[in-house]
């Protein structure tokens, strides 16, 4: 049987969608039709049921899946263990939120850059778009903040990420916790609130699960990185909603302070994400392996 036609099949199998695997393979779609049509002839079955949105595959299409996926992943290991240049430098190509990977992810694959893995970061904040990229091919592993559906991306959680109400001290000295806590909603339409976007994103989600309502107030300084936020919520621009990795210094030195501590705090999971099979590939695997471990610490 031809390799070539299984590649393919595993590829649209994984993605869901002869459009995706196409872009995936570096073929046209009717080429990626045309051999998906040429192994089904050969096995006299078909594999996969053709939707309006994608493909389903057989019972016959996900049980040679189960078999033939394991062997070209092993394949592709052996292949690409060439492409290392004279050095023996691999390149991670790896996508995220600015700034977890800058304060975590990227701190955390130093030992590996220093074994010889060169890394190119691609920060960006939507994790739909980080999830796109990493499927469409342009990144090797990516962190995002929401789980990937579908076979083609494999994630793993990574860390839960703490949001805390904080403001500069001189904001916090004209609030009690106990009016927070019964009036939260009222408190922040009286105050400045700096957030990264109109919509309020961070502050939303914490008046949803902590004050079970919804904030009106509208942001009266807008900065799309959560680093410029803690800035100027520090600066006493007004209060914010930060993770607490993000911010944990400026708490303890007394910067910013933390308006309330809530029983459950709200959180945020992280995952790491690659491409399904690609961890047969040594680079990416240790990569993973490595912001694993680190995240036992975060």
């Amino acid at each position: 049987m031809d390799l070539a036609l299984l590649r393919t099949f595993v590829t649209v199998h994984r993605a869901g969608s002869f459009t995706r695997a196409a872009a995936l393979l570096g073929l046209s779609q009717p080429a990626v039709t045309s051999q998906i049509r040429t192994l089904e002839r050969q096995l006299g079955r078909p594999l996969f049921l053709r939707q309006a949105r994608g493909v389903t595959p057989t019972t016959i299409g996900d049980e040679l899946a189960h078999r033939a996926a394991p062997h070209l992943d092993a394949l592709v290991e052996i292949a690409e263990a060439g492409l290392d240049d004279e050095s023996g430098v691999r390149t991670l190509h790896l996508a995220g939120p600015p700034e977890f990977t800058s304060v975590r992810a990227l701190p955390a694959l130093t030992t590996l850059v220093s074994q010889g893995l060169a890394v190119r970061t691609s920060l960006v904040s939507a994790a739909e778009k980080v999830l796109d990229g990493l499927a469409a091919g342009h990144h090797d592993l990516a962190i995002a903040t929401a789980r990937p559906r579908g076979g083609l991306l494999t994630a793993t959680p990574l860390c839960d990420e703490e949001h805390v109400l904080v403001a500069s001290p001189r904001w916090a000295a004209r609030l009690a916790p106990g009016v927070l806590l019964r009036r939260g909603a009222v408190v922040l339409e009286q105050l400045p609130v700096v957030e990264v976007h109109e919509s309020l994103p961070f502050v939303a989600r914490y008046w949803a699960e902590v004050f079970e309502s919804k904030p009106a107030a509208a942001a009266t300084v807008i900065a799309p990185d959560l680093r410029a936020v803690q800035e100027s919520a520090a600066a006493g621009a007004g209060l914010a909603v930060l993770p607490r990795y993000l911010c944990e210094d400026d708490l303890a030195s007394g910067r910013l302070v933390a308006l309330l501590d809530p029983p459950v705090p709200p959180l945020r999971t992280y995952f790491v994400v690659v491409r399904t099979g690609t961890l047969s590939l040594p680079h990416i695997a240790r990569a993973h392996d490595s912001l694993l471990r680190a995240a036992t610490d975060w």
